[in-house]
């Protein structure tokens, strides 16, 4: 996750175009690319939105990536009308409201598995966030930028691992992946660490900076668009451009 190069390096093409590509190896990554950015969004939100059980609601997510290959469902996807998230909740309605007419779902996808999605720890955070977020569309958002973030985390994890910088990302999970109330200070981190505190600093700053190329990277993978993984940028880091 080399960054020199500036803010917009050379990466795998988007993953809502790759989704339909003659290739297997995209196609099948790219259902994954999405299947791991949609897939709570959308399980949280059939719950929500519909009533369905759980049982029910996974179903419908597992349907909704397999129907995305048999169907072809984002070759409608125009950027210029909507965001790339409203068109797929937009897409989850109107698959509900078929399976509803035509019964249960077939098992289909040209043989592509999807990740190993752990729908009873989404049960697990559904029944907090109901609560707090009683808007079906308000929980898919927030979900969204949730799984977003996360998958950037991972990301920096990755590199950080394969280049030899573990302590950097140990110093961005120490500071930036606890609950605010928790959060160490610089001399409190260089201690635990047995580093200083401009370590800590130069370590951070790194972090940060490699962090927001992960989230413009899980961006770009899952637009359509230059200018809609722009503005999406915008309003999940308020970054201008």
């Amino acid at each position: 996750m080399n960054r020199a190069g500036g803010d917009f390096p050379t990466t795998p093409p988007s993953a809502v175009y790759g989704v339909h590509s003659v290739d297997p190896a995209l196609r099948s990554r790219s259902i994954q690319v999405l299947a791991r950015m949609y897939w709570k969004p959308i399980y949280k939100y059939v719950r929500l939105r519909w009533r369905k059980d759980p049982a029910e609601a996974e179903e419908i997510t597992q349907e909704f990536f397999l129907r995305t290959i048999d169907k072809e469902t984002f070759r409608g996807y125009e950027p210029r009308r909507a965001r790339f998230r409203t068109f797929v909740r937009v897409c989850v309605d109107r698959l509900v409201v078929d399976l509803g007419r035509h019964g249960q779902a077939k098992k289909r996808g040209g043989g592509v598995k999807l990740l190993q999605l752990d729908f009873k720890l989404a049960e697990d955070e559904l029944g907090e966030e109901a609560s707090t977020l009683p808007d079906p569309e308000q929980v898919f958002e927030v979900e969204w930028v949730r799984n977003l973030l996360e998958v950037a985390v991972e990301s920096l994890r990755a590199a950080c691992q394969r280049q030899g910088k573990e302590v950097h990302f140990r110093v961005f999970e120490l500071f930036h992946l606890k609950d605010e109330s928790e959060r160490p200070s610089y001399a409190e981190i260089a201690e635990q660490l047995g580093i200083s505190v401009r370590d800590v600093n130069n370590r951070l700053t790194y972090a940060r900076r490699e962090f927001r190329a992960a989230v413009l990277d899980a961006l770009r993978e899952s637009t359509g668009s230059q200018e809609e993984m722009q503005e999406e940028a915008r309003f999940v880091l308020g970054v201008n451009f």
